[in-house]
């Protein structure tokens, strides 16, 4: 008798994942959101492809088997995460070691751009105005990166090489690593705030009207961490007033960001959309690591990027 093969049932978005892999060794499904929940009994393995969708949070509690595995092509787990998920014995992966570089590089990018007048000069240019203007050095300056996991260390080793010094603030206190307790202190003398942290009870709306009140009026603030790490109408007032020289946000509480938000307009403010980390390649990538996850699971060897379900990260640094 033919043995069965592993079901695997693919969340999917445009466009879908390289899977060729896996023919032979497992048998692929594809369901979009409205479909899931009546899938997901006859699944072995979900593979999370579409990362913004909050389908399985919905679908997961009912009746039935659920797969025994979990992978999410995102870095961020907070999309999935429902009580009886985080119950049950299902593991649950991430895309953690995709994203890391890609999102530094891009922070670094955010960095030079606001020390250097960049978005200054092209508005100067599309008017045909010469206007000589001073800039800030980026050597010797300090930063406060907030999420001490891979994207976070990351941030810190590409600010290093620009001359930053750098303090990074965790979840606890450790060798290299700040606890919560220093964030105050630390982002009051910060000329760049990083938030790269996940999103968890502990840390939504971190950066609150509060915390904009504690930096000095010459800091610049980023997040390309989740988009409910900050208070948005905090960070709108802080900036409206002054309080804090410029911001960039890449995530946002409500994706993609509708065309009415203020936010849009704010003075000082750049926004992106939810793309630090998209490199060329990178659903490429994506695939890769799943196959290569899967094959270490098939063979039934432990899997890495196993995400802690009651912390909502994958644990260890």
């Amino acid at each position: 008798m033919t043995p069965t093969l592993p079901t695997v049932l693919v969340l999917d978005a445009d466009p879908p994942p390289r899977l060729g892999r896996l023919t032979g060794r497992a048998r692929i499904l594809r369901t979009d959101a409205a479909h899931l929940a009546e899938r997901l009994p006859g699944a072995d393995v979900l593979l999370v492809w579409d990362f913004t969708s909050h389908a399985v949070r919905r679908a997961w509690p009912g009746e039935g088997p659920r797969p025994r595995w979990v992978h999410t092509a995102s870095a961020g787990v907070d999309h999935l995460m429902c009580p009886e998920l985080v119950a049950s014995d299902t593991v649950v992966t991430n895309a953690r070691g995709i994203f890391d570089q890609p999102v530094a590089e891009y922070v670094a990018a955010l960095v030079l751009a606001a020390a250097k007048d960049l978005p200054r000069t092209l508005e100067l240019q599309r008017e045909r105005v010469w206007r000589h203007r001073e800039t800030r050095r980026v050597a010797g300056t300090r930063a406060c990166v907030v999420g001490s996991g891979p994207i976070g260390r990351a941030i810190v080793r590409t600010l290093k090489a620009l001359g930053v010094t750098t303090a990074l603030v965790g979840r606890v206190p450790r060798i290299g690593v700040h606890g919560p307790d220093d964030l105050d202190r630390l982002i009051s003398r910060a000329d760049w705030v990083i938030a790269a942290a996940p999103l968890t009870e502990r840390t939504y709306r971190m950066f609150d009207a509060h915390r904009f009140g504690v930096m000095q009026p010459s800091a610049f603030f980023v997040n390309v961490g989740r988009g409910d790490l900050v208070d948005e109408e905090a960070l709108a007032r802080a900036l409206a007033r002054r309080w804090i020289a410029g911001a960039a946000l890449d995530v946002f509480t409500t994706e993609p960001l509708p065309g009415d938000s203020p936010l849009w307009g704010l003075p000082g403010l750049v926004v992106s959309p939810h793309m630090s980390g998209d490199t060329v390649g990178w659903r490429d990538e994506l695939g890769a690591q799943f196959v290569e996850l899967y094959e270490r699971w098939a063979a039934g060897r432990s899997l890495p990027n196993v995400v802690d379900k009651t912390r909502g990260y994958v644990p260890g640094h």
